[in-house]
């Protein structure tokens, strides 16, 4: 009963919202209980991940993507008084080895051109794209839209040359990931202390 509610809340509260995009701290607030499951308080992590089977990249030919994960982090930083978003986001591909990886911030909630959804978006610095992320109308999963994002094999130190880019296709558009447990992202963590706090979540 209490997610209906909570639904039908963020439902009335998007038809609000104003033409540029912007959203009030009301809906922003459902939007963080929507990916964080409950109020994001001091910090909070939501962990989303998919590996995608072999009947599915049949059917999806053209996708790039054979797995994704995706961590999103909520955090008031000390001394400051606003929330700050970022993401971290973990790629696998079908047809070579390795683990991919990108991240940057995100800006507070906002409603996509359209006016339906309401998303964070997260570019990822010195014009390497990004991701829109969305949560599923049940809230089990996220949506991740990209048009092109730079990404970087992990464990090699990121910069212009080592870089590539993960760009749209026909079947890496939009990707609906799973939430799950948040240590199942901690391979997308390099800060010990970050690290620890996953794993003990």
């Amino acid at each position: 009963m209490k997610r209906i509610l909570l639904v039908l809340s963020s439902f009335a509260l998007l038809t609000a919202a104003r033409a540029d995009g912007i959203v009030s701290k009301t809906q922003a607030r459902i939007f963080d209980t929507r990916v964080f499951i409950k109020a994001p308080g001091q910090k909070a992590y939501a962990c989303f991940t998919r590996r995608y089977d072999a009947d599915h990249l049949a059917r999806h030919p053209k996708q790039k993507v054979s797995a994704m994960q995706l961590l999103v982090t909520a955090e008031i930083p000390p001394g400051e008084r606003e929330m700050t978003y970022s993401f971290r986001l973990g790629v696998n591909y079908r047809d070579r080895p390795g683990d991919f990886d990108s991240s940057g911030s995100c800006e507070h909630a906002r409603v996509n051109d359209a006016g339906s959804e309401i998303r964070y978006n997260c570019p990822v610095d010195c014009e390497g794209g990004g991701i829109d992320i969305a949560m599923s109308r049940d809230d089990r999963s996220a949506i991740v839209r990209l048009t092109r994002i730079t990404v970087w094999q992990r464990d090699n130190k990121p910069d212009a040359e080592a870089g590539d880019a993960l760009v749209a296709g026909a079947d890496d558009k939009i990707f609906r990931i799973d939430r799950s447990d948040v240590a199942d992202c901690a391979g997308l963590v390099t800060d010990r202390k970050e690290l620890a706090a996953i794993r003990h979540k």
